[in-house]
């Protein structure tokens, strides 16, 4: 397994599941092979940035409740499958580690997904997908997509990202302000966003058309994450609220209080349609800022 020692290893995580581990002068963090997944980052100095429910199950073919799950190559719901899993297949998928490299300061993991025998019993596009994180002062998330097969094929994708909070009551999200979006906890319809917005219920906002920065206001933990995309056309916005939170069984019931989901995606009418041999690549940019 790639390594740079006394920096970056892999190790046995939660559940005996392998991840990446980092220790570097930027940065903590954590990568687990399961679904590519991030689940931990903290620059040097600062809190933990993430948030990662109490309650997951760390087993194979279950999604890990928190931190950076990759939705791919559908966003929620398959249409017209009740039986495919939800936000697609590859966040419950074991990836293959490509590498581990240090650059100065920072350390970037790349984990590869190819499409297989199984990937095709829900999906007949042929692919590779291939994470690129690197922990840094700042936390930058390259997400690659190339077509392999024959044919042209139209996907979703989101990084599904949760960030922890002081409390849900008091945090704030802007830059958002004018943006159309698709309200889904009122019944798909299409509202425009209001001033900054405050979470006060069940939340779930596909924000259409949005490629600029969005700020993560928390006066409790004094602290500001900006997420900042590239090639990424929709933003996501989720908190659970009360009593969809008692419904997650890999959730805790006031763990809702602690979270809100900021996700960098292509969903809806901006879902992506991609050529043979032809390659995308979406990009979010996670600061952080002690306020």
């Amino acid at each position: 397994m790639p390594a740079v020692a006394g920096i970056a290893e892999v190790v046995e995580g939660n559940g005996g599941l392998p991840k990446v581990r980092i220790n570097s002068p930027a940065a903590r963090g954590e990568m687990y092979l399961h679904g590519a997944h991030v689940t931990s980052w903290q620059p040097r100095g600062a809190d933990e940035v993430l948030f990662v429910s109490a309650h997951s199950r760390w087993e194979d073919g279950r999604p890990i409740r928190g931190g950076i799950p990759i939705c791919f190559p559908w966003f929620g719901n398959r249409a017209g499958d009740s039986r495919a899993p939800a936000h697609g297949f590859v966040r419950t998928k074991a990836w293959e580690l490509q590498s581990i490299a240090q650059n100065q300061d920072s350390v970037t993991v790349s984990m590869v997904c190819d499409s297989n025998e199984t990937t095709k019993k829900w999906w007949p596009a042929e692919f590779r997908l291939v994470h690129r994180v690197t922990f840094g002062a700042e936390l930058t998330l390259e997400l690659s997509l190339t077509n392999t097969g024959r044919a042209t094929f139209t996907f979703e994708e989101a990084l599904h990202a949760y960030f922890r909070v002081g409390s849900i009551h008091t945090a704030r999200v802007r830059g958002l302000e004018a943006a159309q979006y698709i309200d889904k906890a009122d019944g798909n319809l299409h509202k425009t966003q209001t001033g900054e917005l405050a979470i006060v219920a069940e939340t779930d906002r596909m924000y259409l058309n949005t490629d600029h920065p969005v700020d993560l206001e928390d006066p409790l933990l004094h602290r500001r994450i900006c997420v900042t995309k590239e090639n990424s056309l929709s933003t996501v916005i989720w908190n659970p609220w009360i009593q969809k939170a008692y419904a997650l069984r890999d959730m805790g019931d006031d763990e809702w209080m602690r979270m809100v989901c900021i996700e960098a995606g292509n969903v809806a009418g901006s879902a992506v349609d991609l050529a043979p041999g032809r390659h995308h690549t979406m990009k979010a940019i996670i600061s952080y800022k002690q306020a």
